[in-house]
């Protein structure tokens, strides 16, 4: 594989599958699914302690960007959330004093309600107290709503709350998933800003092999067949893994344009896509072959 060109070619002069399992079917390079992981919000990074080369859990904490401005406003609206409570809590208070006395005049209206059918009181009598009630309730109405208006204000409070806890939450730049730190592009004590990149992570552990095929291979491969995937190991000798076919392209394409020879830049070809579970052994853009035929499917 030493003389094989390193660029992402198919097997294209092979014309099929080979009966001999030592002639490679296809050539390719490894690819990793990175992600780039950057700040969600600005600020200088306190904490940046992972180094490149290292593993990574899915959800670590990657970096930790300055909240000390997000907690003295959560403690602002804190302290201005628990003046509104106050608030409400006095409205509260009123009204069950004005429910008691309304409590206490009902007493008095029936009583004198009794009195007036033995001709004992004055109809006057009845509609003050009466009155006195209404007055009461209407009290309770508008008390009511002072309160509905305080409670709207304390909502406004609860969402600023809301927004500035979900900023504090993303200050902790944590790992989509488990991989490797590939790229690490700033550190502790800079300042960053919102979508700034801080990190690029490889999920390492299942490992692509992207290869091209011709037309005539399409019918010898299918999604979920198993193959051989190889790679160098000293001068003659290969290391060989199990590979499982994800991917084949519906649509043909040129030959990669790297490819100078008029005959090779006019072949059509099918991109495929081979996932190898990785012992550790195999990094992005290394190159390796595959082998279609010869292993069980």
């Amino acid at each position: 594989m030493k003389t094989r060109s390193l660029v992402i070619i198919a097997a294209i002069l092979l014309g099929g599958c080979k009966n001999n399992t030592d002639q490679a079917d296809a050539f390719g390079n490894f690819e990793a699914t990175e992600v780039m992981v950057s700040a969600e919000t600005s600020g200088r990074i306190q904490q940046f302690t992972v180094v490149e080369g290292s593993e990574i859990d899915k959800d670590a904490e990657i970096a930790l960007i300055d909240t000390t401005l997000s907690h003295l406003q959560k403690g602002e609206i804190e302290a201005a959330m628990k003046s509104v409570g106050t608030r409400i809590n006095s409205i509260n208070a009123q009204n069950d004093i004005l429910n008691q006395q309304i409590e206490n005049l009902n007493v008095n209206v029936n009583r004198i309600e009794k009195m007036l059918k033995d001709d004992a009181a004055t109809q006057k009598q009845f509609d003050d107290l009466s009155g006195q009630v209404a007055v009461l309730q209407k009290q309770i109405a508008a008390n009511n709503t002072q309160k509905a208006s305080v409670a709207a204000e304390l909502s406004v409070y609860e969402s600023k709350k809301a927004t500035l806890n979900e900023q504090i939450k993303r200050s902790s730049v944590k790992s989509p998933l488990k991989g490797t730190i590939i790229e690490k592009y700033s550190e502790a004590g800079e300042i960053t800003a919102a979508g700034k990149p801080l990190v690029k992570i490889a999920e390492l552990s299942v490992i692509k092999l992207k290869v091209y095929v011709s037309g005539a291979q399409l019918g010898s491969i299918k999604t979920g067949q198993q193959c051989t995937v190889r790679i160098d190991k000293g001068e003659k000798e290969f290391s060989s893994f199990t590979g499982t076919i994800s991917y084949i392209s519906g649509k043909a394409e040129f030959t990669p344009k790297i490819i100078q020879t008029k005959e090779e830049r006019v072949t059509l070809v099918y991109a495929v896509n081979i996932d190898v579970l990785n012992d550790g052994t195999l990094k992005s853009g290394m190159p390796g072959e595959a082998i279609f035929s010869g292993v069980n499917n």
